[in-house]
């Protein structure tokens, strides 16, 4: 028998600065919310022409970078480069080192570029493996309608509903969905058991939870932590709602170690953040491509 999962909190992802002139509503990774293995950060991020993030390294860790409008360009220092557009993904493996930029086109209409980037740990025995990218494609991703239209669940990762994602991009087993429910309409999606779990509304006003007092209405940009516990989520939009609801919802196998970040290095001890730092400045031991290296894309930055 089905147990729905419990809301652990909610909580609105404040906007901040970030990078060169972009601004974010960062949700995980801040105080509200450490320590969720196998999640490190979940950035909301919105980057005008003239702005975004140039060259910068990174070590231990993966991202996943969903692109909901526009398009970014990414570049690194192994020759790897490329673009993603609207409803395009990203997923990064840092392993070792790697030095990147990832830097927004310039619409022609002047308007932002619009995304989520999740940080995910890497297990420890894959910390030091090479780098690598993987991009997924908007026109890859199953898509399926739920209660008689009234529900659509983009199948980033994972399995809804007896349809299967395209396949595993991420070493780190995680579930992610890009949900949107219309007026009256519902859904309930399972998720493994054990696996920490949460969501991020994007627009409108969606109604977490079973029906009756564990229901709570949730507004846009706001981060819902489910509880470990049970193994599904119902969500639903109000018949009488002006507009959609849509959100992220996003499952992962907990990671059992220690977590040590500075800044883009993510580790498990103090000694093996202050190494990265050393190899990093002394361009060595994954980090040697980045001696004197320059991104062309980075260079577009307007100062």
């Amino acid at each position: 028998m089905a147990a729905p999962r419990a809301i652990r909190q909610v909580f609105l992802a404040v906007e901040q600065s970030e990078g060169a002139g972009a601004r974010v509503r960062r949700s995980i990774g801040t105080p509200r919310l450490r320590n969720f293995s196998p999640f490190l950060m979940l950035d909301h991020f919105t980057v005008h022409p003239g702005a975004g993030f140039p060259d910068h390294p990174h070590r231990g860790q993966e991202t996943i970078t969903y692109l909901l409008k526009g398009a970014v360009d990414h570049e690194d220092f192994a020759g790897n480069a490329g673009t993603i557009e609207a409803g395009d993904l990203q997923f990064m493996t840092a392993g070792k080192g790697i030095m990147h930029a990832e830097m927004p086109r310039q619409n022609a209409d002047g308007s932002a570029n619009i995304g989520m980037q999740l940080w995910v740990d890497l297990p420890e025995k894959l910390k030091a493996c090479e780098p690598r990218y993987r991009d997924l494609r908007a026109k890859e991703i199953p898509q399926i309608e739920v209660d008689d239209g009234k529900a659509s669940i983009k199948i980033i990762s994972g399995q809804s509903h007896g349809i299967d994602s395209v396949q595993e991009l991420a070493y780190t087993p995680v579930w992610i969905f890009d949900v949107t429910i219309r007026p009256g309409g519902k859904m309930t999606q399972e998720l493994p058991v054990g696996w920490n779990a949460f969501a991020y509304t994007l627009s409108g006003t969606s109604l977490f939870g079973s029906a009756g007092k564990d229901q709570q209405t949730v507004e846009k940009f706001h981060t819902v932590v489910f509880e470990q516990e049970g193994d599904t989520v119902t969500v639903e939009v109000d018949a009488s709602a002006e507009q959609d609801g849509r959100f992220i919802l996003v499952a992962g196998l907990p990671l059992d170690q220690k977590v040590v970040q500075y800044g883009p290095f993510v580790l498990n001890s103090q000694e093996q953040v202050y190494q990265a730092m050393l190899d990093y400045q002394s361009h060595s031991n994954g980090f040697e491509r980045a001696a004197g290296w320059r991104s062309e894309i980075g260079r577009s930055m307007v100062h």
